[in-house]
């Protein structure tokens, strides 16, 4: 351990993983200080963790927000810098005094902060898995350019790392990886009559079993996009195509995911749902910390549930598996276009079983063009979010088969 506290940087701090995160530092103030804390619009929690963790630097990414969290810093007599916009969530990622960045900001808009922590060398702490989907070769190749480490937080991707072997990198057919077993809930629909789909309300979508997530997370758990973004993250992370990528339902949340052998051994990573685990292991790793989580208790458990995804059923996941194999920006339109409809959906204006029909109509819409550079990711995106906006207020999706 330094002599110095490790300098973090918090993306997304007013969020899950943001309180999380923050939960985490402050059960051990002696090895990690918080430098930055950044949000979107939420100035009345921001203020409150700037209290409570004291940063050099606050900073929210809409700029309509500074003057009041300007306001509430100097009545708090903090000392704490802030700052505003986009460029300045870049900026407090590659602070030379931060040495890991928690990359927590929900969808696309994490991208451009992320990518600057890794540029700049950082220990980076994803649980953004958009960053990856979006632009999975250009962000890989800038960690391995700057010697930044890459270490993931999305509980299935920390799970899979902790049971994978040291040398993973090498590819996992040389290391005696056969598959990976990517687990997932199935959310609070996994039951529900599909008929019953279409009626769904946004509060019932985000009502998770066993995870207290946002709402954009938490619709898309119930689609299961959130499973298709994992694979898609999962197959960037550990080198692997979706054919070595099995999903696998299992209600309990208990193992979080598994690595299947070569020689018919299969790890898993097991604990209560509660992500402060996969955080504290992400911060201190390769040591081991206490997180505030209790140990699972196996006998309460008593059962573990295991089934196959319906694809019909979550039709979202299908379109994943194809977005990656087509390539190129089709996971950056895929994305985007998730966003739109996810939004669209928790203000009422499109019916949950639309989700996949927009996302589809935005794939089917746009052509897929190489992934070759920051400029034509960010285009893609930009493209597939007014096309999926226009489908929204004009209807086209409406009618369109989804092809099983």
């Amino acid at each position: 351990m330094s002599a110095s506290p490790t300098g973090v940087t918090v993306l997304g701090a007013t969020g899950t993983i943001g309180v999380n995160t923050l939960d985490v530092i402050a059960r051990h103030p002696d090895r990690y200080r918080a430098v930055a804390l950044t949000a979107n619009g939420n100035v009345e929690r921001l203020l409150e963790q700037c209290r409570t963790h004291r940063p050099d630097y606050a900073v929210v990414a809409d700029p309509a927000h500074e003057g009041a969290l300007a306001a509430g810093i100097r009545a708090a007599g903090l000392s704490t810098q802030v700052m505003a916009g986009p460029e300045a969530l870049e900026q407090v990622a590659a602070l030379p005094e931060v040495d890991a960045v928690m990359a927590a900001i929900v969808g696309g808009a994490g991208l451009l902060p992320t990518l600057a922590a890794a540029r700049a060398g950082k220990r980076v702490l994803l649980a953004n898995k958009e960053a990856l989907v979006m632009s999975g070769r250009l962000f890989m190749d800038q960690i391995r350019a700057s010697g930044a480490q890459l270490l993931p937080i999305d509980s299935e991707h920390n799970a899979i790392f902790q049971c994978m072997p040291p040398n993973f990198g090498q590819g996992l057919s040389q290391v005696g990886v056969e598959k990976i077993l990517l687990t997932a809930s199935g959310g609070p629909f996994r039951r529900l009559p599909a008929e019953d789909l279409e009626a769904v309300t946004p509060e019932q979508a985000c009502a998770h079993p066993n995870w207290v997530m946002g709402r954009k997370i938490s619709v898309d758990s119930a689609s299961m996009m959130n499973k298709g973004l994992e694979l898609i993250e999962a197959c960037w992370l550990f080198d692997s195509t979706p054919d070595r990528v099995e999903v696998v339902l299992h209600p309990q949340s208990v193992i979080h995911s598994m690595v299947a052998y070569v020689d018919g051994s299969v790890l898993a990573q097991l604990g209560n749902p509660d992500m402060r685990t996969p955080i504290a292991h992400a911060l201190a790793w390769p040591e081991r910390i206490t997180s505030g989580v209790a140990s699972l208790d196996i006998m309460d458990i008593a059962r573990l549930d295991f089934e196959r995804p319906d694809m019909a059923r979550f039709p979202c996941l299908r379109l994943a598996y194809e977005a990656f194999n087509t390539g190129g920006t089709a996971t950056a339109v895929l994305n985007a276009a998730n966003e739109v409809a996810v939004e669209a959906f928790l203000a009422g204006r499109i019916r949950f079983t639309d989700i996949p029909r927009l996302i589809n109509h935005a794939l089917e819409t746009l052509p897929h063009q190489p992934a070759d550079s920051l400029d034509r990711v960010l285009a893609a995106d930009r493209e597939a979010r007014a096309v999926a906006t226009a489908a929204v207020r004009e209807g086209q999706y409406r009618g369109r088969p989804l092809h099983s």
